[in-house]
């Protein structure tokens, strides 16, 4: 099947990667040569401040120069708020995730962290009550809507220094990142097909996912 073209050249489009060693040369269009000098100025002195974006770019940086390919992803999560001197830690957690929190919140204890822990069904708003009609639920009878904007709501409440999410929905994740107070990282991501793996996708493109090449398909998801 024939590549689509794209309608704009950006990074995707590259071959290079110039940007990240410097070892090759730029290609034509690049935004890094197409940055302004002033630009990347201000970025520098961003990044080196003592705001809380210096604080952030370095805390990452630092928790990736230490532990490049040591630590799992829930370690490197510990680590960074460490690093970044979070004491209370909100979950925003799907319900069928929550046997996996509850062994996170241990994991987060133990490094010595506060948690609070709030789950994509509270507040108990039946789907019908927001306009989906009962014929698109998972079951019959009651059945709560997800409420990222509440879980964030309760998490802001308890004033939380970093939050977790723990597998919430596509759209629901972005409107708990759209309603938290607190900074936000992702720990899972909610792939019911691929055991929230998601990437696994675009490694078997070829065979089992290779539906997701089809753009008659795509265009009517």
């Amino acid at each position: 099947m024939a590549k689509p073209k794209p309608d704009i050249v950006t990074c995707s489009e590259c071959g290079q990667f110039n940007c990240y060693r410097e070892d090759k040369r730029y290609p034509g269009i690049c935004a890094t040569e197409d940055l302004e000098p002033a630009e990347r100025s201000e970025l520098v002195k961003l990044y080196a401040g003592d705001n809380i974006d210096a604080t952030l770019a370095r805390a990452a940086a630092e928790v990736e120069g230490n532990y490049y390919c040591k630590l799992n992803r829930v370690e490197e999560t510990v680590a960074f708020a460490h690093w970044i001197g979070a004491k209370r830690i909100g979950i925003a957690t799907c319900v069928g995730l929550i046997d996996e929190t509850k062994v996170l919140v241990d994991i987060l204890r133990l490094a010595g962290f506060e948690t609070r822990t709030a789950l994509c069904k509270v507040g108990s708003i039946d789907k019908t009550e927001i306009g989906i009609p009962e014929e698109m639920k998972i079951k019959n009878g009651h059945e709560a809507c997800c409420n990222p904007v509440l879980q964030a709501r309760l998490l802001n409440r308890e004033n939380t220094q970093l939050n977790i999410i723990m597998g919430l929905c596509v759209g629901h994740d972005s409107l708990f990142i759209r309603h938290a107070e607190a900074l936000v990282t992702t720990l899972v991501v909610k792939d019911r097909v691929l055991s929230h793996n998601p990437v696994a996708a675009f490694h078997t493109i070829k065979t089992y996912t290779s539906r997701m090449l089809d753009k008659k398909r795509l265009q009517e998801l």
